[in-house]
């Protein structure tokens, strides 16, 4: 921290841009987007036809004491997902 004229600097590193209440914005956003997650994944649960992570595509390898699972299909739809969903949001900016 530099002192200026016996003062401190008003530019402090550690604050993000915004202060600290830009960082309790985006802390609350992420946890209503997981609670969301959650929620969509506690009902997809409930509905066979709905299940994530068994999708044409996923590989799975069982084997006696070996098994491998590479959900190369649900990553991808995920990837997709996401990405529509922030550019979505970006653009209201």
């Amino acid at each position: 921290m530099s002192r200026v004229s016996g003062l401190r600097s008003r530019y402090d590193p550690g604050v993000p841009p915004g202060g600290l209440a830009s960082l309790g914005k985006l802390l609350l956003g992420v946890a209503a987007v997981l609670a969301v997650v959650g929620a969509l994944l506690l009902l997809a649960e409930r509905f066979p036809g709905l299940r994530i992570g068994r999708l044409p595509g996923d590989v799975a390898v069982e084997r006696e004491r070996f098994r491998l699972y590479v959900p190369i299909t649900t990553s991808v739809l995920l990837s997709v997902v996401l990405t529509l969903v922030l550019w979505l949001l970006g653009r209201g900016r």
